[in-house]
């Protein structure tokens, strides 16, 4: 039964409800203030009516004679307003001013025994008449009767018609403009509510349409000082949010459709082509070793490219996933040597060149204020680097001694190795190695692959002092990459041309991979357009922070 009101206010408009309350509120004040307001105003009036009776009742002589008890008015006055009474000992009356024609007037006074009387002989009573049509106020108080020597009571009243005649029309009146107070108020309110509650109504609306599926609603603008104002406010900011969401959602649902459509293309052909012999196998089809052995080759490289690009999708699919790096100070200097020695001794007929660009310092900064590099002391030494001088020499001999054999490949000259010089400002990141290791390999993996044989590659590092970010390009000297789509080439699954298409080893995911990393570096990679044709990738990455301190180390007992 309980769950019934409670369903019934729930059931009741918010506006009702203000409304409502506020009503009944003003109601309760004014019927406590005009109960409260007539009683004090009662119990003053009747305090006037005893003084008058008392000052009466001071007057009277406390020894009477019972012939002068009828004629007591004459004491007071013969038109005088005041009842007087006398009362025997069990309070009946024995006589008092009154004509016969005002006897409908005279009150009750049977309760007032003399025992009575004298034990609340200074107390003021209010008794009705018998007709019980008014009220009087009187005082009772014995007296003698000289020639008896018996007491008696007297008795002086006065009617209360006057005082309940104004408490009646103060009350009235009272009620009269209550009510007024109250439908005014009531009217005032409702209309105070109704404006104030019409954002709220277009709030009800807006999410009617965002409901029905229209969410490029948003709340017109209020005031932002007020609670409707800065609902709106919240609102609209949360409508943003989920506008975007939605946008996201359905860009990354789109993104995993091409995806899952890309991967299982890529996954395909390798695994026809497994197939492909494995049925030849079975079928007898594979009568030579030599054949055996060609199917073989070709089932294990179909196998190497179908593990390689599971493992990138892996790659991928950590770094989706978001989770925190081991991140620690390293020097981008050496990632960036040992990537060129990897790259030339994987082709040895290319130029790779490191190129250390000296930073601009600004005049508000010193060198005093560069950071020292974990690894290497702070130098000021600039200029060229060749490194691993007994490498590149032992490199460049071999080519050398390759192209006179075979004259497909023309000398160079090898270059004098000159000790490596070192940052004003050391090229140190916050970050995981293996990952940037893998960044810088994928990004001149690409430049070998899609460049011309013989053509030069260099690897650029310099410290952007005024934005605090290390900047590593890897320039190449190909065919360049059109602007229209250099943001694309970092989707995943996607390739410019032909020219990187399935047969020169591609899958359209190392870029993709390379992305991801530097995202998760809080980095940035780009494409740039290089001076005289090819393709520059610039990879941003903020510097270590000078108040970085390295955490204490942990070791399990």
């Amino acid at each position: 039964m309980h769950e019934q009101p409670t369903e019934w206010w729930n059931a009741i408009s918010l506006r009702t409800k203000i409304t409502g309350v506020t009503v009944f509120i003003v109601t309760m004040g004014l019927l406590v203030a005009g109960v409260g307001t007539m009683t004090v105003l009662r119990t003053y009036l009747l305090d006037k009516v005893d003084e008058q009776i008392r000052a009466v009742a001071a007057e009277l002589p406390t020894r009477i004679d019972l012939d002068d008890t009828v004629s007591s008015s004459d004491q007071i006055g013969a038109q005088s307003p005041f009842y007087l009474a006398a009362l025997d000992f069990d309070g009946n009356l024995i006589d008092d001013n009154l004509d016969d024609d005002q006897r409908l007037m005279r009150p009750a006074l049977d309760q007032l025994t003399l025992p009575y009387v004298i034990s609340n002989s200074d107390s003021a009573f209010t008794v009705q008449n018998d007709a019980r049509t008014s009220q009087m106020r009187v005082i009772a108080f014995p007296v003698e009767i000289a020639s008896s020597r018996v007491l008696v009571t007297q008795v002086v009243g006065l009617s209360l018609d006057d005082t309940n005649s104004t408490i009646a029309r103060y009350t009235a009146i009272f009620l009269g403009f209550s009510l007024s107070v109250v439908i005014l108020s009531a009217a005032l309110t409702r209309v105070l509510v109704t404006s104030t509650f019409r954002p709220l109504r277009e709030v009800e609306a807006t999410a009617a349409a965002i409901a029905e599926g229209d969410f490029s609603q948003r709340l017109p603008g209020t005031t932002p000082n007020t609670e409707v104002g800065r609902l709106n406010r919240s609102l609209n900011t949360m409508l943003n949010r989920i506008d975007r969401a939605f946008g996201d959602r359905a860009k990354t649902i789109e993104q995993m459709r091409r995806f899952v459509g890309d991967a299982s293309h890529e996954l395909r052909t390798p695994l026809v082509s497994v197939r492909g012999y494995a049925e030849l196998y079975r079928m007898g089809a594979l009568q030579t070793p030599e054949e055996v052995s060609q199917a073989m080759e070709r089932i294990e490289k179909e196998a190497i490219r179908m593990g390689g690009l599971v493992e990138d999708l892996l790659e991928l699919a950590r770094a989706d996933e978001a989770k925190a790096l081991s991140l620690t100070p390293v020097d981008l200097l050496p990632i960036v040597q040992d990537a060129a020695l990897d790259a030339m001794a994987s082709q040895p007929d290319r130029a790779v060149d490191v190129v250390v660009v000296e930073p601009e310092i600004p005049e508000s900064q010193s060198l005093a204020d560069a950071p020292e590099s974990p690894t290497r002391p702070l130098t000021t030494t600039t200029g060229p680097i060749a490194f691993a001088g007994a490498q590149l020499a032992r490199l460049r001999s071999l080519r050398a001694r390759q192209s006179k054999a075979t004259g497909s490949i023309p000398p160079m000259e090898q270059p004098t190795p000159v000790e490596p010089a070192a940052l004003v400002i050391p090229a140190v990141v916050l970050g995981d190695e293996n990952k940037l290791r893998q960044v810088v390999t994928n990004l001149l993996g690409n430049a070998l692959r899609f460049t011309p044989a013989g053509s030069p590659i260099e690897l650029g590092l310099q410290v952007d002092a005024e934005r605090r970010v290390a900047l590593l390009d890897i320039i190449d000297h190909g065919e360049g990459i059109a602007p229209q789509i250099r943001e694309k080439i970092f989707q995943r699954f996607w390739r410019a041309d032909t020219s990187r298409a399935r047969e020169t080893g591609g899958s359209g995911l190392g870029l993709a991979i390379v992305a991801a990393i530097v995202a998760q570096h809080k980095g940035q990679v780009e494409v740039l357009e290089t001076p005289g044709g090819g393709a520059t990738f610039r990879l941003s990455l903020p510097l270590l922070p000078p108040d970085y301190v390295a955490p204490l180390s942990t070791t399990a007992r």
